[in-house]
């Protein structure tokens, strides 16, 4: 793997800029939203995917927070959702009564973000909203259904590729990528 990690891309889908000028737009919004809220909001990012997204986004949202994460899995190392997520790390805070924001890498199935949900739901929050960097709708198995007055936030709707970079790998490579890009298939077949 000593080769250059940019030569197993095949094309860039969105650049630095591009992510992190949405990234600002999406923080804007989540401020005005938030913004009359008696508490603030607890940002969950879901592990490990969601990291650099959820970094990015709460340095630029103008309001007092608190970041939590959690972990779900369902991929096993293949490139599939399995379909059956299971909470791998549960979140250190007490969330009952929180306005709680989902960060997200992507929304594929929606089989993990409804576990989550389901969990976060169970926990007593007063609303869970969604933040998805990516989300690829055509992939879609469930609803995903929102808790109180939640909103469901996203960066990019993502074509129906494989996609490396800004914090989501195959096989636990590409996380440093600083743009998201189309996997070669030879990397992942």
């Amino acid at each position: 793997m000593s080769m250059s990690l940019d030569s197993h891309i095949e094309k860039v889908l969105w650049t630095q800029d591009q992510i992190l000028d949405r990234v600002a737009q999406i923080a804007s919004q989540i401020t005005l939203d938030f913004k009359a809220a008696p508490d603030p909001p607890l940002f969950v990012g879901v592990a490990t995917g969601a990291f650099l997204f959820l970094a990015d986004l709460v340095k630029k949202v103008q309001l007092p927070l608190s970041v939590d994460l959690v972990r779900a899995q369902s991929y096993g190392s293949g490139t599939l959702s399995n379909g059956a997520p299971s909470i791998s790390l549960d979140l250190k805070l007490d969330v009952k009564g929180k306005h709680v924001i989902l960060v997200e890498d992507i929304v594929d199935t929606g089989y993990t973000l409804s576990c989550l949900i389901e969990h976060l739901e169970a926990k007593g929050v007063s609303s869970v909203s969604i933040c998805a960097f990516l989300d690829k709708p055509t992939r879609r198995k469930v609803h995903i259904k929102l808790v109180g007055d939640g909103k469901f936030y996203k960066g990019f709707e993502c074509p129906d590729y494989f996609v490396v970079g800004y914090g989501m790998d195959f096989a636990e490579l590409y996380r440093n990528l600083p743009y998201i890009g189309v996997l070669k298939s030879e990397f992942y077949k």
